[in-house]
């Protein structure tokens, strides 16, 4: 079982499973956009899809919070990619800049 856990403190996303850090998604605020700058699945975890639902969860929170997106982290940018519905997250003036 799998739950995704805010740490402000560390500025970052994580995703336990049974209560262990399995990956981790670190983020920086300016205002109400949000950099997401690295994604990392830790080894041991890696090729169970749990980095794909850490940042499905994130991008959710960043559209139920009102944030914008910019998705400096190249996981997190190739998972909008394929994941249309999350573009709009993204500011229109930067969609270019990160290839949307």
């Amino acid at each position: 079982m799998s739950e995704v856990v805010e740490n402000p403190d560390a500025h970052r996303f994580e995703i336990l499973v049974d209560g262990e850090v399995a990956g981790f998604t670190d983020y920086h605020d300016r205002g109400n956009r949000r950099a997401f700058t690295h994604t990392e699945t830790e080894p041991g975890y890696e090729g169970r899809g749990l980095a794909s639902k850490l940042v499905a969860t994130v991008l959710d929170y960043a559209r139920a919070n009102g944030l914008e997106v910019l998705p400096y982290c190249p996981f997190v940018r190739d998972y909008i990619q394929q994941h249309r519905d999350y573009v709009e997250l993204v500011p229109a003036d930067e969609r270019a800049k990160f290839g949307l």
